[in-house]
């Protein structure tokens, strides 16, 4: 096989590795009703399945990183992508929650691995005139994930049994597991980076105790003891982390990178984006369900237009960084999708989906102009021995700001929802919209109808002030030109190995 047909052909492998964690993003919660009544899970075991997935998945992403510049990354993305198949199919075979929860772990575990390293072999096999379409389709790919997730799951759980929703895993990881084999060449640093092993503990331990604290603002408040014992402990535990790196002989991280501006505001414009993109995601599928009357499937087929546009920016972001430079770009790219979510917070009871579908595609936009130049300057001033744990800083903090929007923008919705909802509501209805339809009243639902989509404005209006912010600060600190790629792009060898 040519050279040229066989770099395109390890991208694949590289899509269908982030696909097939991406679809495991967004189909749990859809069963969540389900595993509780078929598997008798309480409340506090499926906040579980939700949050050890999301705590070991964010922990272990830079240790992943750097075991893959240490020992390879295409050995590390094997590894990952079995572990990520065998984990879902014990899962579909879960008989207790106990099991599950397990399983979900071990999930966490293989996503953990396959994220950073998805990205990290990009600037091995690409150049940089051609790597930013590369992370363009990758990004692509994840985009894709998030509707195909809940389309996909609506159907398994309205035809087959819940397990199907982790079931479908297995076939795809199957498939990216064969052609990674096939394609994807294998890239290490020249010289192997030490082991760290101070430094993956502490950091580990500091981002999971830390997201942790985070997932539990949404059911105890900002104020909670626990939940500030949890961050307060979480974030000293991460300041020990930055201390040992400037003094360890061989840190696991390089903290002298974010000194350089093009690294440091390319890492802030592209964890924004990803920050934002989640905070659409928190409100916009409620409101397709609950206020509008969709089903899941209708929901998630409704958010189609919202992937469209990422896709469609994400293509359209390559010749335009071209031709106008990436600075230019990120700064249109916050542009749009500040544009998006400003017209977002203007939508009001009366308004259709069509006015809906808009703003959501002018969204997706805004985050493939902004998500794909930022993260391909990113890893263009990654040295050639840190791409696996670099890509792993950018994964992390992607997550860890990922919980914390989610966190912030659910105070947020929280906060407007039951002040409009007003004093005397019934106290199941002040929980959700979801919870007030339950209760089966047609004027306190259309009170919360109103009271939701109030609270939406305000999350949406927030996203955009954000982003209008970052765009400034991008405009005067991040330089107009990006650093050189730090080292050539390795060739492909007739071993199959970088070198």
């Amino acid at each position: 096989m040519k050279t040229e047909n066989r770099r395109w052909w390890a991208l694949s492998a590289i899509v269908l590795s982030v696909l097939v964690v991406g679809l495991d993003a967004t189909v749990l919660n859809l069963a969540l009703p389900t595993l509780s009544a078929d598997l008798g899970a309480s409340t506090s075991q499926l906040q579980w399945m939700v949050a050890g997935y999301t705590v070991v998945f964010g922990a272990l992403q830079l240790p992943a990183g750097l075991l893959g510049d240490r020992y390879g990354r295409k050995r590390l993305m094997m590894g990952g992508l079995a572990f990520f198949g065998l984990a879902s199919l014990l899962a579909a075979e879960a008989g207790s929650p106990g099991e599950l929860i397990a399983a979900r772990l071990i999930m966490g575990i293989g996503a953990a691995v396959i994220m950073p390293l998805s990205l990290s072999v990009l600037p091995s096999i690409f150049s940089p005139e051609e790597r930013s379409r590369a992370v363009a389709i990758t990004s692509g790919a994840m985009g894709l994930a998030l509707p195909l997730g809940p389309i996909l799951g609506g159907y398994l759980l309205e035809h087959f049994w819940w397990g199907s929703v982790f079931l479908i895993n297995v076939p795809v990881s199957a498939i990216a597991l064969v052609a990674t084999v096939l394609f994807l060449p294998e890239s290490k640093a020249a010289e192997r980076p030490r082991l760290d092993v101070p430094g993956a503990v502490l950091s580990a331990t500091g981002l999971a105790v830390l997201i942790y604290g985070v997932i539990e603002v949404s059911d105890r408040g900002w104020g909670d003891v626990r939940v500030l014992s949890l961050i307060s402990a979480g974030a000293i535990i991460l300041a020990a982390f930055g201390w040992w790196q400037r003094r360890a002989t061989s840190p696991m991280m390089d903290l002298s990178l974010f000194r350089n501006r093009t690294f440091l505001w390319g890492v802030v414009a592209a964890t924004t984006g990803g920050l934002a993109m989640t905070g659409a995601l928190f409100v916009v599928p409620t409101y397709l369900q609950v206020v509008l009357g969709n089903d899941t499937l209708g929901s998630g087929v409704r958010l189609v237009p919202m992937m469209l546009g990422l896709m469609v920016g994400a293509v359209a972001s390559d010749p335009l960084t071209k031709r106008i430079g990436i600075k230019p770009m990120v700064l249109a790219g916050l542009a749009v999708f500040a544009a998006g979510f400003t017209a977002g917070a203007f939508t009001g009871t009366g308004t259709g989906y069509g006015y809906v579908a808009g703003w959501l595609t002018v969204i997706g936009i805004g985050t493939g102009l902004t998500i794909v130049p930022a993260t391909d300057v990113v890893l263009g001033t990654l040295p050639a021995h840190q791409t696996g744990v670099g890509s792993g800083l950018i994964q992390t903090l992607d997550q860890a700001g990922g919980a914390f929007g989610a966190a912030a923008l659910g105070s947020v919705l929280a906060s407007v929802y039951t002040a409009h909802l007003g004093p005397h509501a019934p106290a199941q209805a002040r929980e959700s919209v979801a919870a007030a339809a339950q209760l089966h009243d047609p004027a306190l639902l259309r009170t919360a109808h109103s009271a939701y989509i109030t609270a939406m404005d305000s999350v949406l209006g927030w996203s955009a002030a954000t982003l209008v912010a970052i765009a400034v600060l991008v405009a005067v600190f991040m330089p107009r030109r990006a650093a050189e790629p730090a080292a050539d792009t390795a060739e492909f060898k007739d071993d199959n190995v970088l070198v």
